[in-house]
């Protein structure tokens, strides 16, 4: 088996080629082996999970996109005021709500959002979280609670003064208290058990982007029996349109991108805004795919990091040609045969798509270079090439694919979600919140523009 469906099988993620390639790499020097296939042919158990500890991200920051824990905290103080009114009882006869982290990282999420609600003085009685990681190491750095400098990115840290203590070294130490506040489990959220539980506030941020359209869809539905039909799910900026492909309705909350089921009722008012609650940082690995040129009929279609979902778009019908028959001559006197004919722009767009899908990326690039010479101001040709460019990990080129795309097309919302990520992992964190907040703005336009917003 490759090395990449390994890996894919094992964690679900879409991993590229020099990811896998790296990760091997790394481990074969760790452990002195020089055969890449009898490595691959003899991993144990606890040798896997080494390696899947290098492909996974668990890159996270404490209070990152602050706006989420502002709605969560609103969320949950509306929800115990409704629920304490209702039962004509006090607050402390409510059940607690019921809050999942997945995936927790290093535990920077579920950290921030019992911080959160203590500053708004729920009790710590009233709220439970539950937080699961893939990563044993990562599970583990949650349990300890110590973190470092780049954990505290939000622009306000009153919250260190109130919830850490120093331990020298630039490192923090969690109160014990929040940490009895959190339970973190290791395990995978296509194959999470909750034993029942349903949730009444999910945080899946930034996964469904390593997964491609099958993965991500059975990773929706998987969070949609987790939630309570009343609940709300906060997503990453760029998986917004995912969901809403698949049961979800985005809530009109300004860069928070939080969802409720279809089905659901609107959430109460929300409380009054914190003032106290860290303002947000950059976000993180951000993808995407949407037909821009076409009418909006519906929220636009979320792609990852591979090329199989660059182009979620339907195949257009190819464009019939007309070519004559080996050694066929022309009658005398009779005029020429039309020439068979290029097919034109948009069907050859439609080519790239469909063969970025099926991962036959030469065939792909070539698709785009023919739009492109046929024309030159194609957005959506310099995208797919950017996400091509992506997956063979050739940064540098895919960026200038993708600022290309944004020159001729510049409200191409997943291009800027791309060149967001690109700016965040090269430590612009500015440039990467300008563009965030770009895209955020035209997601926020389409989804006004779209007449499914009008139904009731």
């Amino acid at each position: 088996m490759r090395a990449q469906a390994m890996l894919r099988r094992v964690t679900g993620l879409t991993v590229s080629r020099a990811a896998a390639d790296r990760a091997i790499r790394e481990r074969m020097d760790i452990t002195g082996e020089v055969n890449r296939e009898h490595y691959l042919a003899n991993l144990t158990p606890a040798e896997l999970t080494e390696l899947v500890e290098l492909v996974v991200v668990p890159e996270s920051w404490l209070f990152r996109d602050a706006q989420a824990f502002s709605v969560a905290v609103e969320f949950v103080q509306a929800r115990l005021a409704l629920g304490a009114g209702s039962a004509g009882r006090a607050a402390r006869a409510v059940r607690p709500v019921r809050i999942l982290s997945v995936p927790c990282a290093g535990g920077e999420e579920p950290y921030s959002m019992a911080m959160a609600l203590c500053d708004a003085g729920v009790p710590r009685s009233a709220f439970s979280i539950d937080a699961y990681d893939l990563s044993p190491g990562c599970v583990a750095r949650a349990r300890a609670g110590v973190y470092g400098r780049n954990a505290f990115r939000a622009q306000d840290l009153a919250f260190r003064e109130r919830y850490f203590t120093s331990i020298g070294n630039d490192e923090y130490l969690i109160d014990a208290a929040l940490r009895e506040q959190v339970r973190f489990n290791q395990g995978n959220l296509l194959e999470l058990d909750a034993h029942g539980r349903r949730y009444d506030i999910i945080f899946c941020r930034n996964l469904l982007i390593y997964f491609d359209k099958p993965t991500t869809k059975a990773a929706i539905e998987r969070l949609s029996a987790l939630l309570a039909d009343d609940g709300i799910l906060l997503a990453g900026y760029a998986e917004v349109p995912s969901f809403t492909q698949h049961g979800f309705t985005p809530l009109p909350h300004r860069q928070a991108f939080a969802l409720k089921k279809d089905a659901a009722p609107e959430p109460a008012p929300p409380a009054p805004p914190l003032a106290a609650m860290p303002r947000a940082s950059a976000g993180r690995r951000a993808a995407g795919h949407a037909a821009a040129q076409a009418p909006a009929q519906a929220a636009p279609r979320a792609a990852a990091r591979t090329p199989a979902r660059a182009a979620p778009s339907p195949a257009a019908p190819t464009t019939p040609t007309t070519t004559a028959a080996p050694g066929a001559a022309a009658a005398p006197g009779a005029s020429a045969a039309p020439a068979a004919r290029a097919p034109a722009p948009a069907a050859l767009l439609s080519q790239a798509r469909d063969l970025a899908d099926r991962g036959k990326n030469k065939e792909a690039i070539a698709a785009c270079q023919a739009v492109l010479a046929a024309a030159p101001e194609s957005a959506e040709a310099y995208f797919i090439l950017g996400m091509l460019s992506e997956h063979a990990g050739q940064a540098a080129q895919a960026e200038t694919h993708w600022r290309r795309c944004i020159y001729l097309q510049p409200d191409h919302y997943e291009a800027l979600c791309h060149l967001a990520l690109l700016a965040e992992q090269t430590g612009d964190s500015g440039g990467a919140a300008t563009l965030k907040a770009r895209a955020a703005r035209i997601f926020q336009r389409r989804q006004k523009s779209s007449p499914l917003r009008a139904e009731p």
